[in-house]
């Protein structure tokens, strides 16, 4: 949620803002709406005031002997309006909820401007594609030639963009999961979290995905639970309401959880293989910051989704998303893109992004800086750390040989009981 003294001092940058969004806001009704609110604010103020003052006059007119009669009755009549004044306060503020909740991050200054991916600007590249001597293979085709991934029993159990790991397939899958975690927690410093795979509509609305991406999660029937698109909500959700030490700052928090998303507006894209899913496993890594580091911490949260695909040694190329690519909670994101020898070419495979105080507002996240300090929102960052079934999708690929095998990237080979190569 964005700060409402910012949007009431410029509104025009605001709304510049959301323009190279690709969103067209006008502000007047939050203006007017926030004006209302101000002088409901004042109003209520004021009966609050004359009813203290004139209750001490009660007390002192009866102590006197004097007849109070009168002032009693202007108080016993200040509440009935003060209960309306607060009542209107009410509608108003869940008005002005309903607006800024809608409203998405504003973009950093050093973000580009474009209306999307078109105006993303490659940043660093890492590896070299491999050149093959033979016709390559998609993860799709390899994959149940060894029998690792099967799609149509997956079909079978649960429709489309679902998949069977199995064997070897299953087993490189919890390889890579238990890999980034030791990356993240013995090289990086994250702590490991374990949280539930369901959270409530409140940690939902806390990091952005409720109320405008509704249509994209999966919801418990009839209970206000959803199944966690990304870790980065548990995470996150889980220092809600809090009033964090300065001292203890910055938090780095690391979980693997399973994912689930209804990707309502994905229809027709990458259909086949794992790379778009209903439910796929992530690393999520997420830090909480002062204001004052949290670009450093960007960078530094980006260097580690890059070390673990170093590690698997995967080329990859980073990527600064514009203004119109990205994310709606997020003030700046870097796109790690790992190259995939079916599409020819770089897909997303970890996102790393800077919320400054958006999802701290929305969750009430603060601060203090020392003791005696005022509490300050704290600034929110996530990054996955990264997809585990894209990253398996690469190994897949890059990792293919002329006779139909997969060799195991070495960094795993600890992790699949030494196992070499997946042959059939």
């Amino acid at each position: 949620m964005l700060d409402a003294k910012l949007l009431r001092a410029q509104p025009e940058r605001a709304e510049a803002a959301f323009r190279n969004r690709n969103m067209e806001t006008a502000l007047e009704p939050f203006l007017a709406l926030d004006e209302q609110r101000r002088r409901l604010l004042v109003q209520a103020e004021e009966i609050k005031s004359f009813r203290n003052s004139a209750s001490q006059e009660v007390g002192r007119l009866k102590k006197a002997g004097e007849d109070a009669e009168a002032l009693m009755e202007q108080v016993r009549a200040a509440g009935p309006r003060l209960k309306e004044l607060e009542d209107e306060l009410k509608n108003v503020e869940q008005e002005i909820d309903n607006i800024m909740y809608y409203l998405p991050n504003l973009p950093h200054d050093s973000v580009p401007v474009g209306p999307d991916d078109g105006a993303n600007v490659e940043m660093r590249r890492w590896g070299v594609p491999r050149s093959f001597d033979f016709e390559p293979q998609a993860h799709w085709d390899i994959g149940p030639r060894l029998d690792i991934l099967d799609f149509e029993r997956a079909g079978k159990l649960s429709g489309a963009r679902f998949t069977v790991y199995k064997g070897w397939g299953a087993r490189l899958e919890r390889a890579v999961v238990n890999f980034f975690l030791d990356q993240h927690t013995q090289n990086h410093g994250y702590k490991e979290i374990f949280p539930p795979f369901m959270v409530t509509g409140e940690c939902m609305m806390g990091t952005g995905q409720l109320p405008k991406f509704a249509d994209d999660m999966f919801k418990l029937e009839g209970k206000d639970m959803y199944l966690v698109p990304t870790a980065e909500v548990p995470l996150t959700n889980m220092h809600r309401g809090e009033i964090l030490e300065g001292s203890g700052l910055p938090l780095y928090l690391t979980a693997y959880t399973a994912c689930f998303r209804a990707e309502a507006g994905a229809s027709g894209r990458d259909t086949r293989g794992v790379i778009r899913q209903h439910q796929f496993n992530k690393v999520e890594m997420v830090k909480i910051t002062a204001a004052e580091t949290s670009y450093d911490e960007l960078e530094k949260l980006t260097a580690d989704a890059e070390a673990v695909l170093q590690a698997l040694k995967l080329p990859y190329r980073v990527v600064l998303l514009s203004t119109g690519d990205m994310g709606f909670s997020s003030a700046k994101t870097y796109d790690i893109e790992v190259w995939m020898p079916s599409y020819n070419d770089y897909k997303e495979i970890s996102s790393c992004s800077n919320c400054e105080d958006f999802q701290a507002r929305r969750a009430n996240i603060r601060y203090r800086p020392d003791a005696k300090a005022k509490p300050r929102f704290v600034h929110t960052l996530n990054g996955s750390g990264v997809a585990v079934g894209r990253t398996v999708a690469a190994i897949l690929e890059n990792y293919q040989q002329a006779d139909g095998s997969v060799m195991v990237p070495e960094a795993l080979r600890p992790y699949m009981n030494g196992l070499e190569r997946i042959t059939v």
